[in-house]
């Protein structure tokens, strides 16, 4: 296990300069939710991962206790881990020094649910937490350790598995395929600005629409499947197209309906790649 740290006064009151005034942003925006949803449940999340320092497990620890102050019931929070979570490709950093952070992390939680009052389902969060595959490891031995949970965020490797399911359609799947990468290409400066922090993508790595168009569905899905070692995998494309949801979105009904008339090959895409590559390694130690 790990140690609750301690911290001087002197520390806690630099985490307080440094973090309350966004606690207490966050505070508002949780009573205005209440407000709204009218006694209709939620899952109040935190999330602190775009921070440009991870946050150490002292000051998660001063965080945890201003959000109970406010009364903010949270049941995930996520802070920023050590290394690099681009969006779709796997970990880049020190896994260790990760096993160490989560571990710590998950002590100060279990801590701050008994001392503070916080629901006791609170969990961490590991945001941009899809295809990390080298950590996976390393958060099941802290589960299996603590008892612990884990709120394991997803939606983008999702997205681009529906991507692969309309390629491998053929037809008009691939055609929606190819077409979001040309958008996604051409508008490529606008996509990426938002995401610079978490993304590494070479415009020279990037193959021209020109020749995606030429491409089959069989080896759209090659560079777009996450899997390093098949020789067609390009993890720009990927993660360009991993931030390009916006140009299927301004499509509208015509990608559901594909989603709907290329049903099987989508849902064999996204259930695979969620238990086969997400939840059996994670939670089932497969």
């Amino acid at each position: 296990g790990a140690e609750v740290p301690s911290l001087s006064r002197q520390q806690a009151l630099e985490t307080a300069r440094l973090f309350l005034g966004a606690v207490r942003q966050a505070a508002q925006v949780y009573r205005r939710i209440v407000q709204l949803r009218q006694g209709r449940p939620f899952v109040t999340e935190v999330s602190m991962d775009e921070t440009s320092e991870p946050q150490t497990p002292a000051q998660l620890l001063v965080i945890l206790a201003a959000l109970a102050d406010e009364r903010v019931p949270l049941q995930t929070i996520a802070p920023k881990f050590t290394g690099r979570f681009n969006k779709g490709v796997d970990y880049q950093g020190d896994v260790g020094q990760f096993e160490r952070e989560f571990r710590g992390g998950v002590a100060v939680l279990s801590y701050a649910v008994k001392r503070y009052g916080l629901p006791g389902n609170l969990k961490l969060s590991v945001h941009s937490g899809s295809d990390k595959f080298s950590i996976y490891p390393a958060i099941r031995r802290v589960l299996l350790d603590s008892g612990a949970g884990v709120h394991l965020k997803t939606a983008g490797t999702t997205w681009l598995e529906e991507l692969i399911g309309l390629a491998e359609a053929g037809g008009e799947g691939l055609t929606i395929a190819k077409e979001i990468y040309r958008g996604a290409w051409e508008h490529r400066e606008e996509l990426c600005a938002p995401y610079a922090a978490v993304i590494d993508i070479d415009p020279e790595r990037l193959p021209s629409p020109q020749e995606v168009d030429s491409w089959s569905g069989e080896r759209f899905a090659s560079a777009l499947r996450h899997n390093p070692a098949n020789p067609g995998y390009n993890p720009h494309l990927r993660q360009l197209l991993h931030v390009g949801y916006k140009i299927a979105a301004l499509m509208g009904d015509r990608y559901l309906e594909a989603l709907e008339r290329y049903r099987e090959p989508v849902a064999r895409n996204v259930t695979q790649n969620l238990f086969e590559r997400h939840i059996a390694p994670v939670f089932l130690g497969a």
